[in-house]
């Protein structure tokens, strides 16, 4: 299977494929920002934030125009990174932040103060800023010290000058002094926690089996709570729509009189006031999109807002908010018309730029340090380890690589060419264990051993399953909460102590929950397709293999051991645990995906078929899955029992090494993460993945700033700092670029989602992230209220980008190096539109590297490439 590439705001589809590739993803859309003081600009018309040539939508396509603006979030127990933007790159960056300025407030740059700050510390030159005055057209001046004197001078206040989109309940607020907005964002989140609920709420009220306006309307129809808090007429106003939402919504702007030449820019800013269950929603519409199916949630959340707008204009009309709305509507056709340009927005665009260019400076500098090609040839490796691209294995691959000379490393995407389901022992249904952008392929079950010893597991997992929820029930039961701390309570200080010293944790982990040690120690996938749903047939096997092995570029030179290294985080007390796993394996473990690789390459006769393929796999190589806890810097060797005798030496050692790189990468992290100098550095780190009180158990992919595809011996020798995402790649195995296309249109993709939603989460917090993580309140399985109320939060904590002082992850657009033909790269572009907006419209930099290991051209749009300075 593999998914078809995304252009604008089309939704995947997923077609069946042949051939040994691993999926396919690419993606689209765009956004910008704000700036600061007089600057001349072109005296060309400002550009209409709602293309002004475009033909005038209808109430429908206006609907769902919205709605596709909208980026998905997937829940708490699968976070993975999204590109907020998501449904703006098909507009250049600048635009987008235009646009995200005026239906939301959001700054799509930091305040101009922290670019002038690097500046004056030397990190950006004069010539980065002449660089980025010479990109932006609208600001014409050629001189960069003048245009820091106006920037230095000017008062950088964008928020203040920034004309919105106006709403009713924003306009009511400010005639009646009645916090409207605030009465509609709690009542529609308190809704939409009871209807969307995975099963987490002991009851619920909201209505699943009907769609989310049908329930909402059959609710509010008869909810006294507006009108409680003083919106006289809500449930009248309720009755009087139609029960079809896109009639409601007709009917609604009808009556507001919203400008049909507005109509999309309206409905956006209306989405972005819920923008957390906006993408809630826009999640559940993505999948029904990968299952081939239709999903209107956000656009009947849009029917939801609209339904209050019109509540709160019949409420207070006479009050003078139907004066105020009609001059608001005259504001709503300007912006969608033509908005003014604001210089300080300019400024910041172009501070950004000069941003983004000094540390692309940086980076092809330092990968111009190492040598381009090695000394000598290499002798076949002792051991080959496959980590995931994840910037926090370029970490432990370094130290790896220094303990174990005879050893290589290469960079794969986490879930290793395998999409599957897993489905865990008793456990009736699995999870995708690929990017969120895939459908599995297969469904894998897992077994403890034969079938007796399944069997027992499944059966002991079961029955403390039902006493845990017999326990719950209990503890959560209106008669026995109060009687319940006095007397049972005392049992569980022990544990209190151990869990508050981190000798103990407080829950076990989720893989291992439920089973005996013997099914722990036992536990696997099973590849069997006999008498079930699950399994692999051989020739899935076969096309997996193949897919996986062209993809990393590992089709001869094989050591005789090959590690292949998933990895996942060790924490407590995290709602955000998920987050820190791996996003190729969407948001958990790798263990299974490497447990499902080592076992399909051991098997004798997928390696007959792939010997008839040109991939001769050596009898005397074997293939062991591992874990990396990506918090201690462990790893974990699976299934050592099914390693042959051969090879224990070689496993012992390969053993010692790991341990020696994980004190290494330990004490390398350890500065970052505060731990004071002749602290003990192993205990300190792994002391913070038990600590319930910890905000900060590692940083995750705070710092990302490049991605890096070529073979490991251009990067090997330089050190990146845990920042880079490295991806083996040789197109010289690669016939057909078929894997380059694959790696442009998946893994390069994912790595700007990630590195977007760390830069949003820093730029805007507000809109993009989530808070204050000490603040959280879990709704559910979905995500986290900052608070006892309002919207459903996005994005990042700040704890997760900002350590109490200092930003930890800076406002960066990802440097993307690529060793291949740039005429390769040029066509991979031209076919996938949705790779080409991220390219064209600035939402990431691309780089060609040359078979000398330099870095030799720039992107610069339109499929034109520039060299680059010497």
């Amino acid at each position: 299977m593999t998914v078809t590439p995304l252009t604008s705001n089309a939704r995947p589809s997923v077609v069946p494929t042949t051939g040994p590739a691993p999926q396919s993803i690419a993606t689209a859309h765009r956004p910008q920002t704000p700036g600061d003081a007089p600057v001349t600009l072109t005296e060309d018309p400002a550009p209409s934030i709602v293309e002004a040539a475009a033909p005038l939508l209808g109430v429908e396509p206006a609907l769902r125009a919205a709605a596709g603006r909208i980026a998905p979030l997937w829940p708490l127990e699968r976070f993975v990174a999204v590109n907020p933007y998501l449904g703006l790159t098909d507009h250049r960056f600048g635009d987008a932040a235009e646009r995200l300025a005026a239906t939301a407030g959001a700054r799509t740059t930091l305040p101009a103060e922290f670019y002038l700050d690097a500046v004056d510390d030397g990190r950006v030159s004069l010539d980065d800023v002449a660089w980025a005055l010479a990109a932006h057209e609208e600001v014409t001046i050629d001189d960069p010290a003048t245009f820091l004197a106006i920037v230095r001078a000017a008062d950088d206040e964008l928020e203040a000058s920034t004309a919105r989109v106006p709403s009713v309940a924003e306009v009511a607020a400010a005639v009646t002094g009645h916090d409207w907005v605030r009465l509609c964002v709690d009542r529609v989140s308190a809704w939409a926690a009871a209807y969307f609920d995975e099963g987490q709420a002991m009851w619920r009220s909201a209505d699943r089996a009907a769609s989310p306006y049908a329930a909402w309307r059959d609710e509010a129809r008869i909810d006294r709570t507006p009108e409680v808090m003083g919106l006289p007429g809500f449930r009248a106003t309720v009755r009087s729509l139609p029960a079809d939402p896109i009639a409601a919504a007709e009917q609604v702007l009808h009556e507001l009189g919203v400008p049909a030449e507005a109509l999309e820019l309206y409905l956006h800013a209306l989405l972005l006031r819920v923008g957390g269950w906006a993408a809630y929603a826009a999640r559940i519409a993505w999948d029904a999109g990968l299952a081939g199916d239709d999903d209107d949630s956000v656009v009947e959340l849009a029917a939801i807002l609209l339904a209050w707008e019109l509540a709160v204009l019949r409420a207070e009309g006479d009050r003078g908010t139907s004066q105020a709305w009609e001059t608001a509507r005259s504001q709503l056709r300007m912006l969608a018309a033509h908005p003014a340009v604001r210089t300080p927005l300019a400024h910041r665009l172009v501070l950004q730029d000069a941003f983004d260019r000094a540390e692309q400076r940086r980076l092809v500098a330092q990968l111009s340090s190492g040598p381009a090609t090695p000394s000598s040839p290499r002798p076949r490796p002792g051991t080959q380890a496959v980590f995931c691209i994840d910037v926090r294995s370029e970490v432990l691959r370094r130290h790896l690589e220094a303990a174990a000379p005879d050893l290589d490393t290469i960079g794969f995407a986490g879930f290793f060419g395998f999409p599957v389901e897993f489905v865990p022992l008793a456990h009736a249904h699995g999870e995708a264990q690929c990017p969120v952008l895939l459908t599995p392929a297969y469904t894998v079950a897992e077994t403890a051993g034969d079938a007796a010893g399944t069997a027992a597991a499944v059966e002991g997992r079961r029955r403390k399953h039902h006493v845990r929820r017999a326990w719950k029930s209990f503890k959560m039961g209106a008669v026995s909460c109060f009687s319940f701390v006095g007397p049972v309570g005392l049992v569980y200080l022990p544990k209190l102590f151990t869990d508050g010293y981190g000798s103990t944790r407080p829950v076990k982990r989720a893989e291992d929950e439920g089973l005996g040690q013997w099914a722990i120690d036992h536990k696997g996938p099973s590849l069997d397709p006999t008498g079930a749903a699950a399994g692999i047939p051989l020739a899935g096997r076969v096309q997996l293999a193949e897919g996986a092995l062209r993809g990393m570029s590992l089709t001869d030179g094989f050591a005789p051991l090959v590690m292949i290294t998933g990895h996942g985080a060790s924490t407590v007390n995290n709602p955000y645990d998920t987050g820190l796993d791996c996003g190729a394996c969407g948001g958990h473990t790798g263990e299974s995906n490497a447990r499902v690789a080592a076992a399909i390459l051991n098997d004798p006769d997928v390696r007959a078929a792939l010997a008839a393929k040109g991939i001769v796999v050596p009898d005397d190589t074997w293939f062991v899955a591992a874990l990396h806890d990506t918090t201690t810097d462990e790893v974990t060797l699976f299934d050592r029992a099914l390693v042959p005798a051969n090879h224990a030496d070689r496993v012992a050692e390969l053993e010692r090494q790991l341990a020696v790189a994980g004190r290494g990468a330990r004490a390398e992290r350890a500065p970052r993460l505060g731990i004071a100098e002749g602290e003990p550095v192993d205990a300190a780190v792994i002391a913070r993945s038990r600590d319930w009180a910890q905000v900060r158990p590692e940083w995750g992919l705070a710092g990302c700033r490049a991605f890096i595809v070529a073979p490991r011996r251009r990067t090997e020798q330089v050190d990146l700092g845990g920042r880079a995402f490295l991806h083996s790649y040789d197109w010289r195995q690669d016939e057909g670029f078929g894997v380059l296309e694959l790696v442009m249109t998946a893994p390069m993709v994912v790595a700007s989602w990630i590195s977007l939603q760390y830069y949003a989460s820093t730029v805007e917090n507000r809109l993009f992230g989530s808070g204050n993580k000490t603040l959280h309140n879990v709704v559910g399985r979905m995500g986290v209220l900052e608070g006892n109320g309002g919207d459903l939060r996005t994005g990042l904590p700040w704890q997760s980008v900002h350590d109490g002082e200092d930003l930890q992850h800076e406002p960066l657009r990802l440097n993307v190096v690529i060793e291949a033909p740039i005429d390769a790269m040029n066509d991979v572009l031209a076919k996938h539109d949705g790779v080409r907006d991220l390219v064209d419209n600035g939402w990431l930099h691309l780089l060609a590297m040359d078979d000398s290991g330099t870095v030799s051209h720039r992107y610069v749009g339109g499929l034109r490439w520039e060299p680059v300075a010497g």
